[in-house]
């Protein structure tokens, strides 16, 4: 297969990446912002073609494809940042809807019949999402972020396209998903961060967090491609699916096992720089419909994603 992914030098598209590769057989090109792989993703540099390219601009996108010929599209490129976006909206709704709209006018334009995965967001059901049961496809789409609504305007526009002008297009709904290389600028990866730094004695015993209150579901994000892997192969066209465990973490209770795990002793700090705007208490997902069409089932476990994370930014130091 001639696959491109776009976002590949980002959290989820490298090891989205990994995951195909890994797969064997495949011809793996990418779209990134820079033609320059970071340091974390190095390792992929001689396996997949890199192209520079802003996902927003339809003509750049089109001689990608072009030159590409993909027989599949991972649109996994997005602005991430849910609390930033309270501040760079537009950021927000350039980074989403644009992007997408950009791709799917592209691959119009080019004239190819790629089939497209469309990763949006678990964040999109807003206070739909606060079931103790887990929010289904079903659900009201109800966000309550600049991001999460951007997320929600792309995920429709997705369904749009595969009505008029015909796009072969699925649309997954990731949860919160973790892991190696994910940012500091994510819960769990900072926490993690600050951990390490105070094991090395380059920080005092004080981490600081956001609200702890909130419950998430949470997946190793090894498990979240895997799940993008089946929807391509599997997934019904037009059709949304969520990707999440189904089981829901108090943030408090991560924090507490990612500290057991360092056996450090620290004092913990609410920063009300990290607070958001808005926080539902408890997001999950019901991820029944993508078990039951693709056979999918997480494979890691909170634990085991935790200490992975922690020899990660221990390695990093």
């Amino acid at each position: 297969m001639r696959i491109l992914i776009t976002g590949v030098t980002g959290f989820a598209g490298g090891h989205l990446a990994e995951a195909l590769l890994a797969e064997g057989g495949h011809r793996l090109a990418g779209v990134a912002r820079r033609s320059v792989w970071p340091e974390s993703w190095s390792h992929l540099a001689s396996q997949v073609e890199l192209h520079g390219c802003d996902v927003c601009v339809c003509e750049e996108v089109e001689k990608i494809l072009h030159a590409v010929q993909p027989e599949r599209i991972f649109h996994v490129a997005g602005y991430p940042y849910v609390g930033r976006s309270f501040h760079e909206p537009d950021a927000a709704w350039r980074g989403n809807l644009t992007a997408t709209r950009s791709l799917y006018d592209a691959v119009t334009r080019w004239g190819g019949r790629p089939r497209i995965l469309f990763v949006g967001s678990g964040l999109v059901y807003g206070e739909s999402a606060v079931n103790a049961d887990g929010c289904t496809e079903a659900d009201l789409l109800l966000p309550d972020n600049p991001y999460a609504a951007s997320k929600a305007a792309a995920d429709l526009v997705s369904y749009q396209y595969t009505r008029h002008p015909g796009l072969d297009i699925v649309r997954a709904r990731p949860f919160n998903h973790i892991g190696r290389r994910q940012a500091p600028q994510f819960a769990v990866s900072s926490f993690a961060r600050q951990l390490v730094a105070i094991e090395r004695g380059r920080q005092a015993p004080i981490l600081e967090t956001g609200n702890l209150q909130p419950s998430r579901d949470l997946t190793d994000v090894r498990d979240v491609v895997a799940a993008y892997v089946l929807l391509m192969e599997r997934g019904r066209s037009g059709e949304a699916y969520n990707v999440g465990s189904g089981h829901s973490y108090p943030m408090q209770t991560v924090l507490e096992r990612l500290i057991d795990l360092s056996g450090l002793v620290v004092e913990v700090r609410q920063n009300a720089n990290l607070l958001r705007a808005t926080d539902p208490p408890l997001v999950r997902a019901n991820s029944g419909k993508l078990r039951r069409e693709t056979g999918w089932s997480p494979r890691f476990g909170l634990d085991q994603t935790l200490t992975d994370i922690l020899a990660y930014w221990r390695e990093q130091s």
